[in-house]
């Protein structure tokens, strides 16, 4: 250890001695900026607000990892290892800062925070990842230039800062870039200019929100100028208004679209399936998991499609009753019982008031309070569950809350249940998520099922299908998949870039071009 830190702090005064050209007032600005994670909220700012889907949550792990690194480096290392600061004398004084820390110099916490936000950008996007790196290590190169770290500080900084950054995979998997895996269906008509497509927008999801000036709708017509765009207010009948889009596209041979969340596609997709339509889906909702799932996070991707003629036929879950009365539900992503349910109740309930994710914290908050176990018949065996999750399809991560899916034509079920019968059930099932051990908590079990039969539900009073709660009377159901019934329009192979970024361009465009594009 010696040796080390005789080399630690040789390697300081070469650097206090040293000049390096341009990099002064630069570093130690930077360095200032840099404090108490300014730069990186900063950043995360605008990553956030000019970027796209991808860019927000690589902002949003960014800012995840650099709190838990903070912590862990501010709080935690650094009152257990005391490391008195290096010497000044070698360091010119144009170079230190106004104000010296105090605290502990091992690790640098700026380090820390600057590896970890660009990792977890990068776990994200590879492409942002590159663009900030280059940052996050000016801002650590400049720690030992401005003398108020030794160099094995700055590294034990970075390593503490990627690690943080890594772990949060545990609790919250990075997204695969490539879609998942469904067959190919040739039968889906192209349709030039969207000759054919008719698109409800929901606006009750938040898709009549301006983006860059022009609405969705704006947006989509001028993607698809021959397409049919019809606009469903807060006031409209959804149901209605879209039967009767799936009635025209069929009168025209075409194709139906859907522009909303998750609820909105169920939606969507149950009449697409039943008439034998191709469903062009354009995510508008909040988290889109089966737009993103299918290969389709942006307008453009699903305008290539439709256009193009390209489309792949995916699993629909259902749930038909066996007694009680009742129609086929169907669901898209997922289909679920217990607390889930009365947490999706009680924020909507909030959420007019305090906006959904403060309102969903709020409703978590209760529900974890006051649940109690159901009781319910599972395959003919009697249970008593906290939660019951059935997925369409085999989801990832095999953790607490599943994120995406691989495959979306597999025929299999992802059956999750929590167990209400353990001890302490709620309380070992927190700690096990906490330290991210779920997978082998003996509350919570997943089972992989072609079908799922449930009885004894009159206790049961509701149901969550893709997130959207239902009153359902019936009192046994049987779950299992609807192979291949669904035709969703997805790109054969990811676009060219430069075809992306024109179409992107084309979709702000004035409104005198945006004219001219439609003759």
């Amino acid at each position: 250890m010696r040796h080390i830190s005789d080399f630690d702090r040789r390697l300081f005064a070469r650097v206090a001695d040293s000049r390096l050209r341009g990099a002064h007032p630069l570093l130690p600005r930077l360095s200032r900026a840099a404090d108490h994670g300014r730069l990186w909220f900063g950043t995360a700012g605008v990553l956030a607000t000019v970027g796209g889907r991808t860019a927000r949550r690589a902002a949003l792990r960014g800012v995840g990892s650099l709190a838990a690194a903070s912590l862990v480096s501010n709080v935690v290392v650094k009152w257990t290892v005391e490391r008195k600061r290096p010497v000044l004398d070698a360091v010119p004084l144009v170079r230190r800062l106004r104000r010296q820390p105090w605290t502990s110099s091992f690790p640098s916490g700026h380090s820390a925070s600057a590896a970890a936000f660009a990792t977890g950008v990068a776990l994200e996007s590879s492409r942002y990842g590159l663009l900030i790196a280059p940052l996050a290590a000016a801002v650590a190169v400049s720690r030992v230039y401005v003398g108020v770290h030794y160099p094995s500080d700055v590294l034990a900084g970075i390593a503490l800062g990627a690690g943080a950054a890594a772990l949060t995979c545990r609790y919250w998997p990075p997204r695969p870039e490539v879609p998942a895996q469904a067959r190919p269906r040739i039968s889906a008509p192209a349709l030039p200019k969207g000759d054919g497509l008719v698109v409800m927008v929901n606006q009750r999801a938040g898709t009549g929100t301006p983006t860059g000036g022009f609405t969705v709708a704006e947006q989509l017509r001028v993607l698809l100028p021959a397409a049919d765009i019809v606009e469903c207010g807060p006031d409209d009948d959804f149901m209605g208004l879209l039967r009767q889009c799936a009635q025209r596209a069929a009168e025209r041979a075409g194709a139906l679209g859907i522009c909303g969340g998750d609820g909105s596609v169920n939606a969507a997709a149950t009449i697409a399936a039943e008439r034998g339509l191709p469903l062009a889906v354009f995510p508008g909702g909040t988290l889109d998991h089966f737009a993103l799932d299918l290969g389709v996070p942006a307008f453009e991707d699903t305008a290539h499609a439709v256009t193009e003629g390209d489309a792949v036929a995916v699993d629909l879950g259902r749930a038909t009753p066996l007694a009680g009365g009742g129609g086929t539900s169907h669901f898209v992503n997922t289909f679920s019982l217990g607390f889930y349910p009365e947490l999706v109740r009680i924020r909507e309930s909030l959420q007019g008031r305090l906006g959904k994710w403060p309102a969903a914290a709020v409703a978590l908050t209760r529900v974890l309070r006051t649940a109690s176990p159901m009781e319910v018949e599972v395959n003919g065996r009697q249970r008593r569950l906290w939660m019951l999750f059935a997925g369409n399809g085999v989801y990832s991560p095999e953790g607490f809350a599943p994120t995406y899916r691989q495959q979306l034509d597999d025929g299999l079920l992802d059956v999750r249940v929590i167990d209400g019968e353990e001890r302490l059930a709620r309380t070992r099932l927190l700690i096990a998520a906490l330290t991210g051990t779920l997978g082998r908590s003996h509350v919570y079990t997943t089972r992989r099922m072609r079908q799922l039969r449930l009885s004894g539900l009159h206790g049961v009073d509701s149901r969550a299908y893709d997130g959207e709660v239902a009153a359902d009377p019936a009192e046994k159901l049987l779950i299992d998949k609807w192979p291949g019934a669904l035709t969703v329009y997805r790109p054969a192979e990811p676009q060219n870039e430069l075809l992306q970024r024109a179409r992107t361009a084309a979709a702000k465009a004035p409104h005198w071009w945006r004219a001219l594009l439609r003759k």
